[in-house]
């Protein structure tokens, strides 16, 4: 098993904002990214952590192909919605700004609604949905991605994982917070499998002439990950139906690259990837009182979590529960990162003047 090591996620926070001012991000906006970057691996979500520090960022900071500083501007706007330029920055700075107008505009006229075109990476959808949760409001946050799934019948990669985060607020219970690809499984998980020398389960992808395949060096090169559900015979037209409404919203809807156009994020040649997100905000109170809501949802969730359990289960979770309880563990022991993954930022941090020279707990 490969040993981890921890660091304190203030640490790792102040890392990354001398990391991104030393390549010209304003220190504001490297606080911003910093804290959505170690928000992601305080919640157990890896592959958006500081791991992807230098595939995501900073290699593509030093290409020129990601604007440190940016300089996003609104395109249109009415009373509850609002159009965003992100203008090739930084896909956590608009999508934090976008957020926020969403949850100012809800308040005053209910809901808030946003788009954002040319945008790169904005780290875990779980973030901007969650910004709802201390305002009494839902939060719906959406973004769309490079193409690496396939739609049901097809070939070819058109569509991205493209995930969807909803967050509602709860009385006594966490909030529910759904953060979820509408892929059946991440790329990542096919690079693991390859790595190690592994097959992958029937359903996961195909190769480059549509058929299943349970080798993942074939999905990987000239093959295509499937929607959610897998094949047509367990409703994968279902997760195709989810990851296309997710580019609807995203790229055609906020003028942003959609299908086979949307850039790849660790590109370091070519132009931006024109990612596009959407964002909404809805006040609960225009609807019923907020401790109305919140008691019923209390309540929805005791008829979940008190369902008689399946053989050899002792607890049925609800969505961004596990999550919080990672959170949680991390804050009092450390984040936990893997040694492969110090040794790259160590090295990076030694090519790029900035040391990775954190102290471990």
């Amino acid at each position: 098993m490969e040993k981890n090591i921890h660091y304190r996620p203030e640490d790792l926070t102040q890392y990354i904002v001398r990391f991104l001012t030393k390549y010209g991000v304003p220190e504001p906006h490297a606080r911003q990214i910093a804290g959505v970057i170690v928000e992601a691996d305080l919640r157990g979500v890896h592959s958006h952590g500081i791991s992807r520090l230098h595939v995501y960022y900073g290699d593509r900071l030093r290409a020129g192909l990601l604007d440190p500083s940016t300089p996003y501007r609104v395109l249109q706007e009415t009373e509850t919605t609002v159009r965003f330029d992100g203008a090739n920055g930084f896909g956590q700075v608009v999508g934090i700004a976008a957020m926020e107008k969403c949850i100012e505009k809800a308040k005053t006229h209910h809901v808030g609604i946003a788009t954002v075109c040319n945008s790169n990476h904005y780290g875990i959808a779980a973030y901007y949905s969650m910004m709802a949760l201390p305002h009494g409001m839902i939060g719906v946050s959406l973004t769309n991605s490079q193409p690496l799934v396939a739609p049901t019948y097809g070939r070819e990669r058109v569509l991205g994982t493209n995930p969807i985060s909803v967050a509602a607020p709860a009385k006594h219970h966490r909030p529910y917070v759904l953060d979820m690809a509408t892929s059946i499984v991440p790329m990542g998980k096919i690079m693991l499998a390859e790595t190690k020398g592994e097959t992958v389960p029937l359903g996961y992808g195909i190769n480059a002439e549509g058929k299943l395949t349970q080798n993942p060096s074939e999905i990987r090169n000239g093959g295509a990950l499937l929607p959610l559900g897998g094949p047509d015979y367990l409703s994968g037209y279902k997760g195709y139906g989810l990851a296309l409404l997710v580019d609807i919203l995203c790229g055609v809807l906020a003028g942003a690259a959609f299908g086979k156009d949307v850039g790849s994020p660790a590109a370091t040649t070519g132009g931006p990837t024109d990612i596009g997100h959407f964002f909404l905000a809805i006040d609960i109170q225009a609807f019923r009182p907020l401790e109305d809501f919140t008691k019923d949802m209390d309540r929805l969730i005791e008829q979940l979590v008190t369902c008689p359990k399946e053989p050899g289960k002792d607890r049925i979770f609800i969505h961004g529960e596990k999550e919080f309880e990672q959170k949680e563990y991390y804050q009092k022991y450390g984040v936990a990162l893997p040694e492969a993954v110090v040794e790259v930022l160590r090295k990076k941090g030694k090519e790029t003047g900035v040391p990775f020279d954190l102290t471990p707990l």
